[in-house]
């Protein structure tokens, strides 16, 4: 009898566990919630003014995971499709290829920082030389993080995200308070010291730059062709997702910008809370296609799951603007009060497009990336040429996201009924 409650128990625990996915959905929430710390404290540190300029280097950091991020999903796809001596030879390459890529765009950073400056009207020029610095340190880390996505180790992955967020916050912070250097340096600082740490756990053995073996050509078109179209839709996500920050920083006064700043980090929960979906997603839909299984289900459960939080969010920031503003960034940033649900709605739109756009580039399909490519420069040009107020800049945006979800809908739906005829 004991044996047997025993069992019993044993099994409970066993159903009862939390797994990897879970896991990792709740660290993702944690990073992204110590990410919003450090933006918000940096907020109400530095005022709207000077927090322009820490939003300049923010948004550049979000640039940069754009870029890297093309690193990481080919990684994660392929670290699924091959295995052993042509999964290795193939994350030999990538590591190379990844390595070149970050130096050299540091590089670019690094020479072309007077003109970024003068660009983007901030106070200093040493930020985005050590930003610069720390870009191949970045990239290294992207191709780590997609090996662990792509073998679906997602308490490694977990961890990497978790030292990078917590080493960012907790040394920048400690070196505002400690040391009398101008914040945006500061800043600069911070983020470098954290890509350091965002390389924690890494897996040295996939490091061999010695490495003779040769990637069939066949192979190698695929990993080409996957990685051309993945680095040009998270082109479009940059457009999307920061082209608004930095053009902003450039048409209107720091004051305008520092609040525009906070509007966006507010308004972009959303999408912040989507990506762990997007992590989830990939891995996911690339085994079930292998399998032979039908794909469509978990991509229907993550649009329902991100439209039912970006509607309580655009809710809640109509119903409750000044007490969300005022708790988060404090009363100098109130006058935005009005454009947070607009904001939001933007956002949300532009996360449930995402998911599409996702969803078929798991599956080598590649047109909902072109429709997110030419509604990413809609909307940087009208931002261009609209741009006399922050409202309307905030309405450009909407125009564009529902544009956009209306064509990845239209397709989803076409695309379906064709493949019931066939």
């Amino acid at each position: 009898m004991k044996y047997q409650i025993k069992m019993y128990l044993i099994s409970v625990l066993k159903r009862n566990r939390i797994s990897q996915e879970q896991l990792f959905m709740f660290s993702v929430l944690v990073v992204n919630g110590g990410n919003y710390l450090y933006n918000l404290i940096l907020g109400r540190l530095l005022g709207p003014e000077q927090f322009a300029d820490a939003a300049v280097l923010i948004t550049f950091l979000l640039v940069l995971s754009f870029v890297a991020m093309s690193f990481q999903l080919v990684t994660a796809k392929f670290s699924v499709v091959f295995e052993n001596n042509l999964f290795a030879s193939f994350i030999s390459k990538v590591y190379k290829n990844a390595i070149i890529v970050g130096i050299s765009l540091g590089a670019i950073i690094i020479i072309f920082s007077k003109q970024l400056q003068d660009l983007f009207n901030t106070a200093s020029s040493s930020m985005f030389v050590v930003f610069g610095i720390g870009v191949p340190l970045y990239f290294l880390m992207s191709v780590n993080r997609g090996v662990f996505q792509g073998k679906k180790a997602f308490k490694l992955l977990s961890i990497t995200y978790q030292t990078e967020m917590l080493s960012r916050l907790l040394i920048t912070l400690g070196l505002l308070f400690l040391f009398n250097i101008q914040s945006s340096l500061v800043i600069a600082i911070g983020i470098l010291i954290s890509f350091g740490f965002g390389l924690i756990p890494f897996k040295f053995e996939n490091l061999n730059f010695k490495s003779s073996s040769v990637i069939e050509a066949s192979h190698s078109k695929l990993v080409r062709n996957f990685f051309i179209i993945t680095a040009f839709y998270e082109f479009t996500q940059i457009i999307i997702n920061n082209s608004d920050i930095l053009l902003v920083k450039h048409y209107f006064e720091s004051y305008e910008a520092g609040l525009y700043a906070s509007l966006a980090l507010i308004g972009r929960i959303v999408y912040f809370i989507a990506w762990m979906f997007v992590m989830l997603l990939l891995p996911t839909v690339v085994q079930l296609k292998k399998e032979g299984k039908p794909t469509a289900p978990i991509l229907f459960k993550y649009v329902g799951y991100i439209a039912t939080i970006a509607s309580v969010i655009v809710l809640c920031s109509s119903l409750f603007p000044e007490t969300a503003i005022t708790l988060l960034f404090g009363k100098s940033y109130i006058t935005m009060a009005p454009l947070l649900w607009k904001y939001a709605l933007a956002t949300g739109l532009f996360a449930v497009s995402n998911l599409f756009a996702y969803y078929y580039l798991s599956l080598d399909r590649f047109m909902p990336v072109v429709f997110s490519g030419a509604f990413g420069m809609l909307q940087m040009g009208l931002v261009i040429f609209f741009h006399e107020s922050l409202e309307q800049v905030v309405h450009m945006q909407i125009i564009a996201m529902i544009c956009l979800l209306i064509f990845q809908i239209v397709y989803f739906v076409l695309d379906s009924k064709t493949k019931r005829q066939i």
